[in-house]
């Protein structure tokens, strides 16, 4: 006897990829997968290269598994995907301490983050031409 197998969330059309505990703050990673969100693949990966951003390589990494998960899991089309979500959670929190003056210590927290990036095959609609 063996557990039910777990429904899939995703779409037919999508596929993901899921970092945990990425060494650097949620507000810092989420304004490297603010510049991601909603871009085609091949453009967020390029965007991602010449960040200079220290975690930039990091969510890049992620990105070409989802992209690699999306053409051998789910055998999507590679030039026609988007990023669809690039989602930041928190993860542990290390505390630390910085000695202080007079004998007294200071609070270090050192923020952890989880990622996850979608990607979904974008659909041909047909162009609306300007009148």
């Amino acid at each position: 006897m063996s557990k039910p197998k777990h429904p899939r969330l995703l779409e037919e059309t999508e596929a993901q990829a899921i970092v945990s505990n990425l060494r650097v703050s949620p507000r810092k990673l989420n304004l490297v997968a603010g510049m991601i969100r909603n871009l085609p693949a091949s453009q967020a990966v390029a965007t991602l290269t010449f960040s200079k951003r220290r975690i930039a390589g990091a969510v890049r990494k992620a990105l070409e598994s989802a992209i690699a998960n999306a053409e051998n899991n789910h055998q999507l089309d590679v030039d026609r995907l988007v990023v669809t979500r690039a989602e930041v959670g928190r993860s542990i929190v290390m505390r630390r301490f910085h000695a202080r003056g007079r004998g007294k210590a200071a609070r270090v927290e050192k923020w952890f983050s989880h990622l996850k990036i979608v990607v979904a095959e974008r659909r041909d609609e047909p162009v609306q031409k300007a009148a």
